[in-house]
């Protein structure tokens, strides 16, 4: 991927550093993260009401800036390691694309800030840790990533390469664009309604769409700015089958229990990502309308 002339975004904050003791003196590692994230994925818990939970019961996590509030920016000295700096370029792509986009319907785009964070780090929508890997926070409008998460991404799940790590940032801020559009307020709304299979089906829904969001912004991106290099789209695709739910849940249980799918299938998480990066359009990504 072509990213070392790009453009920095100033939206990234660097929380890094700031470690988190455990009860008990424990401290999560590569594996750790791995089989919280394939549990919360499992067993169909949304990520954030996991976060809560291990930041409310069981363990005590004594935050070093435990007075500020929830969600308050803590912002750290600038970035200047390559991972970061990537990490700031993809984002900056990402805001050149969706202010194009929102702006070409008349609307504003409004970019998300994305935290770099280790081990444990707090949003306005609770402690989180990176064992559950990277995950976008509605209330402060934050994508929030361990750069661990990328080792885990190429060494466990198989799916190495450059433009694999882009496609992590870029679904995630598919789903702020899914909160700024009132995609995700509805969803929650419908979920509330319904029972657990209903709740996970829509969960479903909004993955795939932000996978084809992700897949929206590589075709922009490589149209206007040429980003993409030969082996780029296999790499977007083999993330997206790599952390599909009958994947992980085969290679840990042995068998395959749809209804408890929360992101969808590797063929499914392929197949919208490919779509949105072969049309370039909102319009195709409707999810909830097929």
């Amino acid at each position: 991927m072509r990213w070392r002339d790009g453009r920095r975004s100033e939206n990234v904050e660097d929380r890094r550093g700031r470690r988190v003791g455990l009860g008990g003196g424990m401290r999560l590692g590569g594996g750790g993260i791995l089989l919280l994230v394939l549990g919360a994925w499992l067993l169909g818990v949304n990520p954030l009401t996991v976060l809560s939970l291990l930041a409310g019961g069981g363990e005590t996590l004594q935050l070093p800036d435990a007075s500020a509030p929830a969600g308050a920016p803590q912002t750290g000295a600038a970035p200047t390691d390559e991972g970061a700096d990537f990490v700031s370029v993809v984002l900056a792509d990402t805001e050149d694309t969706w202010t194009q986009l929102f702006g070409g319907s008349g609307a504003r785009y409004e970019p998300p800030r994305l935290v770099l964070f280790s081990q444990v780090v707090r949003s306005a929508c609770g402690t989180a840790q990176a064992a559950l890997g990277p995950f976008y926070c509605p209330l402060d409008r934050s994508v929030y990533i361990d750069l661990d998460f990328y080792r885990d991404l190429r060494d466990r799940f198989g799916a190495p390469g450059d433009f694999a790590q882009a496609y992590v940032i870029a679904h995630e801020v598919g789903h702020h664009v899914q909160n700024l559009l009132g995609t995700s307020e509805q969803v929650r709304a419908a979920q509330q309604q319904g029972g657990e299979r209903q709740a996970n089906a829509l969960s479903v829904r909004l993955e795939l769409q932000a996978d084809c969001y992700a897949g929206v912004w590589a075709h922009h991106a490589d149209r206007a700015r040429q980003v993409l290099e030969a082996g780029d789209v296999e790499e977007g695709l083999a993330a997206a089958a790599a952390i599909g739910d009958d994947r992980l849940q085969q290679q840990t249980q042995g068998r395959v229990v749809p209804e408890s799918f929360t992101h969808g299938s590797s063929q499914q998480r392929v197949e919208w990502f490919e779509r949105g990066m072969k049309t370039g359009s909102l319009e195709a990504c409707d999810t909830f309308g097929r």
